[in-house]
């Protein structure tokens, strides 16, 4: 991407270009409060993972402690609806072969969840379906482990379908019993070549705006 001194656009890429060096984020955070994103792209470092990570620059700026996960690059397997995991009551889903339930751990200790997924043929990706079932599953089987984290959606589009995505995703943080903060705008960035989520200037404020309610929020829940 070329640069250009003075362009706020290019200065922003310039930094999340940086950024994807590493995708975990970490500092001794206010009363150790965390919050997660989990990436539903299969592009590691895609429009998607940009926006995201603007929303995580604005928490840690007020001392938060962020890390993101690149979930969609993940061969996750769909839920078998055995209904196991509430006869277990431990916690875990009976499928042992993705990272699944590693991320439930993680998320138990969280204070804040962000679920990010490109839009494919008018909503989230598959990854990020399997994802919400099988983490939904768990968490609502064993006494709700979800219950008051706040949680918020984003969703990338080319052109159409990201308030579809993004409200599906708020589906499952409501029936969750998620306390979902709001934003300047729906949580929707418009980009389609890597790279491109700098360009939507709407969209990063609205990312920005996402971040320091999300951080307020969590804050006075706590």
């Amino acid at each position: 991407m070329k640069e250009h001194q003075g362009s706020g656009k290019d200065s922003m890429a310039k930094i999340l270009n940086e950024r994807f060096q590493s995708n975990s984020y970490s500092l001794n955070g206010v009363d150790g409060m965390k919050v997660i994103a989990f990436n539903g792209s299969p592009r590691k470092n895609g429009n998607t993972h940009q926006a995201l990570e603007i929303a995580l620059a604005e928490i840690r700026k007020e001392d938060l402690e962020t890390e993101l996960v690149q979930m969609g690059s993940e061969a996750i397997h769909a839920c078998k609806a055995c209904g196991t995991c509430g006869k277990n009551q431990d916690q875990r889903c009976i499928i042992k072969e993705d990272q699944v339930n590693d991320w439930i751990q993680m998320i138990k200790e969280a204070d804040g969840i962000i679920i990010g997924s490109p839009t494919y043929f008018g909503d989230m990706s598959a990854q990020t379906k399997a994802f919400i079932d099988r983490v939904g599953y768990v968490c609502r089987s064993n006494g709700g482990l979800l219950r008051r984290k706040v949680g918020a959606a984003v969703a990338v589009n080319r052109r159409a379908g990201s308030l579809t995505t993004f409200d599906n995703i708020n589906h499952f943080f409501l029936i969750a019993e998620m306390i979902v903060p709001g934003a300047s705008y729906w949580n929707v960035v418009t980009a389609l070549k890597p790279g491109e989520t700098p360009q939507d200037t709407e969209g990063v404020a609205t990312m920005q705006s996402l971040g320091r309610n999300m951080a307020w929020l969590i804050k006075r829940v706590q």
